[in-house]
């Protein structure tokens, strides 16, 4: 099967997508299909694996998991079943508190935090649609970070909506109540791109 064998008109879950064996990397919002970018630039991988790398030395020996793109995560809206599941994404890096919310398939559930690298050929879908997902779904945090601008933009959920803190540049310092104690140096962080 191929991608272009399917109806973009149609409505898909995640039994749909879990049997789909085609080399496209795609996600699903609502139920349509969304195809992902080209495999993402240097600088969008540096970020994500430097912030990845951070969260895990951070949660090593913590109950805490950290995780990194691809890895589906299922947000279920009324039942846990495949059939009801109709949004999958992939997002950068992700973070579990909680261990009943992954399986060996992937994340089931809102992570508590969500990691977006924007790309240039991504940012309508990251500001935009998976914005709207992780805010229905109570994503605790929302950290959008924009290689080309330098900027790390946290969005905190305050009774059942983003608010966004003010945009951090090199020489800010990211830290979260999710995890007492961690801090992301944004100068090291940025200083690996160039």
């Amino acid at each position: 099967m191929k991608l272009a064998d399917l109806d973009i008109n149609k409505l898909y879950s995640y039994a749909d997508y879990y049997k789909w064996q085609f080399e496209e990397r795609v996600e699903l919002i609502k139920g349509k299909i969304f195809k992902m970018s080209p495999a993402p630039n240097s600088d969008h991988q540096v970020l994500a694996l430097e912030i990845g790398g951070e969260l895990r030395d951070f949660l090593r020996k913590k109950e805490y998991k950290a995780f990194i793109a691809p890895y589906d995560v299922r947000f279920p809206r009324k039942s846990i079943d495949d059939k009801e599941i109709f949004t999958v994404l992939q997002p950068d890096v992700c973070v579990f508190c909680d261990k009943s919310k992954y399986d060996k398939r992937g994340g089931i559930g809102a992570p508590d935090i969500v990691v977006e690298v924007l790309s240039p050929s991504n940012n309508e879908t990251e500001l935009k649609n998976k914005f709207d997902i992780y805010e229905e779904s109570g994503v605790k945090e929302y950290w959008i970070v924009s290689p080309q601008d330098k900027t790390f933009l946290v969005n905190i959920l305050v009774n059942g909506h983003y608010v966004t803190a003010r945009p951090k540049v090199s020489g800010d310092f990211v830290t979260t109540p999710i995890l007492p104690g961690f801090t992301l140096d944004l100068k090291e962080l940025f200083d690996t791109i160039e």
